[in-house]
């Protein structure tokens, strides 16, 4: 004996309805698929106005406007670094050349 012989006429009713529901949502999503599939993107509402946009990009405009204005009075007021004398760089170069001397004599490749 089949299965659906043994079932109410409620319950077939029920899986009548489930079948219909099922069928529905298929072809929903078949609807949605199609739309995405044929390159035609679905459109979404902007949150904001174009002018408000724009008024957001000049306000930001004008905050990295004043950053970079006070970077450069900041450079202008520096002052200039020092520079070594000749015999000072003379005297650091001698003393690097000691230290590397004395690590080779002891086998060293580093220091």
């Amino acid at each position: 004996m089949s299965l659906i012989t043994n079932l109410s006429s409620q319950q077939l009713r029920r899986i009548a309805d489930l079948k219909e529901k099922i069928e529905s949502l298929q072809n929903e999503l078949n609807r949605l698929a199609g739309a995405a599939a044929s390159g035609s993107p679905i459109k979404r509402k902007s949150g904001m106005s174009a002018a408000g946009r724009a008024r957001i990009a000049a306000a930001q405009r004008a905050r990295w406007a004043k950053v970079k204005g006070a970077k450069k009075s900041a450079k202008a007021t520096r002052k200039p670094s020092r520079k070594l004398s000749a015999a000072a760089r003379a005297k650091i170069a001698a003393a690097a050349r000691a230290r590397w001397a004395k690590a080779k004599a002891s086998g060293k490749t580093r220091l």
